[in-house]
């Protein structure tokens, strides 16, 4: 299940990079989720992370190159849909 984390182009990154510190809002929070989208874009197991964040309903940071807002949009789109939550 977590085999793909061994190829994550984050790997021994420092976590700030993907999750928000406190309080952190506006354009300092949309720079760091870029930031954290473009380590992503680059990542060959972007898919998989993303899937892994969805499935588990991870509530914070960036993980496949979606934030906790995309994918907690997504699952309400798929519920509406009247498809299963992932």
């Amino acid at each position: 299940m977590w085999k793909w984390q061994a190829d994550a182009a984050c790997r021994g990154m420092d976590s700030s990079v993907f999750f928000s510190p406190n309080g952190e809002r506006g354009l300092a929070r949309r720079r760091r989720e870029e930031a954290a989208r473009a380590i992503c874009r680059a990542c060959p197991v972007s898919s998989p992370c993303a899937l892994f964040a969805t499935a588990s309903r991870e509530p914070y940071g960036v993980w496949g190159g979606y934030t906790e807002a995309e994918r907690r949009e997504d699952i309400v789109r798929h519920r509406a849909a009247g498809n299963p939550a992932r």
